[in-house]
């Protein structure tokens, strides 16, 4: 899932990508409220969270436009104003959620996942599954035929976004800009580095396996041979 973060304080977004990365998240990131604006109005995204004291513009407003224009994205706001009228006017602009600074992150995915589910219908499956693969999207936990699979947070990213996919072919650009936060450099051979990786953890001693290169076009997960 791939999430806009909208934070001009360079050391605060660090921090914040950072986390939302290792969550397994795409993340984008704009230091204005101009820029966050015109990312959230030409790209989807699964949620967006937004600083309020922004150059050029400042969340709060960012917020007005996006919901002047009928966008329905989920914006957590993030802001060193706490008192309980700044998380009045926040919610009243058009926000979903409000949490003040300093916070831990943990609580920001939290929120962040919440919000995810409440869009998508209040049903978000904690379980992802294929076959004999399962996946926890709680605890993260991967376990194939009952034994316990290792991934790296990259590889369990990977893995969530094939699994949500399975049966579906998706190319090496859909994987680039889903499960890593930039785009495909057809220079670079990262896609597959991480598919063979992913390949060697899943699939090793079963008979039956499940990532499938389709030659020119990209890979697909499938849940039997």
């Amino acid at each position: 899932m791939r999430l806009l973060l909208v934070e001009d304080d360079a050391k605060i977004a660090a921090f914040v990508r950072k986390g939302f990365l290792a969550a397994g998240f795409a993340v984008d990131h704009a230091a204005d409220g101009e820029a966050g604006l015109h990312l959230a109005l030409t790209e989807p995204y699964a949620a967006a969270v937004v600083d309020i004291m922004l150059p050029k513009l400042d969340g709060l407003e960012l917020i007005r436009r996006l919901r002047r224009q009928n966008v329905r994205l989920p914006v957590i706001v993030l802001s060193a104003k706490g008192a309980t009228e700044d998380k009045v006017r926040g919610l009243q602009t058009g926000s979903d959620d409000y949490l003040a600074k300093p916070f831990a992150f943990s609580e920001l995915l939290a929120r962040v996942q919440a919000l995810i589910r409440r869009d998508s219908g209040a049903s978000e499956p904690t379980r992802l599954t294929a076959g004999d693969i399962s996946m926890n999207l709680i605890t993260r936990e991967v376990v194939r035929g009952g034994r316990p699979i290792e991934l790296q947070p990259l590889e369990f990213a990977l893995l969530e976004y094939l699994l949500r996919n399975a049966g579906r072919v998706v190319s090496k650009t859909m994987i680039m800009e889903n499960v890593w936060d930039y785009h495909f450099d057809p220079g670079t051979n990262v896609v597959e580095s991480r598919i063979y990786r992913l390949r060697e953890k899943l699939d090793k001693d079963f008979a039956v396996k499940t990532i499938h290169t389709v030659r020119g076009v990209g890979y697909v997960l499938k849940a039997s041979g």
